[in-house]
């Protein structure tokens, strides 16, 4: 069984109302602080959301962020082209090339959903906000001044000290310690390399282990035929205080 609720003390009337004009009250004495724009720039968060850089070359015209847009204002053309096969009897391949790229601002709502959805990080917010024009035609920016704004995007946040290594610079590193290592190995000096050296000189004819079969065989074809009891030694060598005796 719950236990029973204290019993809630008494309100005083009007003591909402002087709670808020004590906040009144501290507000009004707080000494004002001006910021002196356009003279001094202000001091925007990393995550601003000002204007859209875009680059180009990460951009594959899959039309993602064109057909997720709530406001249908990003603009893109395309073609495509045809590679050829890089090896004899391989087949051709086509891709699309971008034509026109662009975002017209005076529709935008910046959302962020077009940079969201671009799987291949072809857009980036820029906290770059002074770009308004007299002419309401002008706030649509083709892919040249999209380009121009990339120079204005902030470097990404460092990590945390915990934080896994990213994927792509892992596969990138992994790929330079490969190639690093096979440029050694293939080095005249590298750990793989023989070490200079005298000449190995061939293994005698009789040397067990290291002759195969075969020469073995014809080895003993060429030599003469020994007695079947008589040793290397005792046909070769008298023995010893024989000479004596005879």
């Amino acid at each position: 069984m719950a236990a029973p609720l204290p019993p809630s003390r008494p309100r005083i009337p009007g003591s909402g109302l002087a709670k808020g004009l004590a906040v009144t009250l501290r507000t009004m004495t707080r000494k004002t602080v001006t910021e002196q724009y356009p003279d001094v720039q202000p001091d925007l968060p990393p995550r601003t959301r000002g204007v859209i850089g875009l680059f180009e070359e990460n951009c594959t015209v899959c039309m993602l962020c064109a057909r997720e847009c709530p406001d249908w204002c990003i603009y893109i053309d395309s073609h495509k082209e045809t590679i050829p096969a890089a090896a004899p009897g391989g087949r051709e391949r086509s891709r699309n090339v971008l034509d026109r790229f662009a975002i017209d601002f005076s529709l935008c709502m910046y959302c962020g959903i077009c940079i969201e959805v671009c799987p291949f990080d072809a857009l980036f917010w820029s906290p770059e906000f002074e770009y308004s024009e007299t002419d309401i035609r002008d706030l649509t920016h083709e892919r040249d001044k999209l380009r121009e704004w990339m120079w204005t995007v902030p470097a990404p946040p460092a990590l945390d000290p915990g934080a896994e290594e990213p994927k792509e610079l892992a596969t990138a590193r992994k790929t330079a310690e490969k190639l690093a290592a096979q440029r050694q190995a293939a080095a005249p000096g590298g750990p793989s390399a023989p070490a200079a050296g005298p000449t190995a000189r061939p293994a005698p004819a009789g040397s067990a282990g290291t002759e195969s079969h075969a020469d073995q065989q014809a080895r003993a074809a060429e030599s003469p035929t020994r007695p079947m009891g008589d040793s290397p030694q005792q046909t070769d060598q008298p023995e010893p205080g024989r000479e004596g005796r005879e």
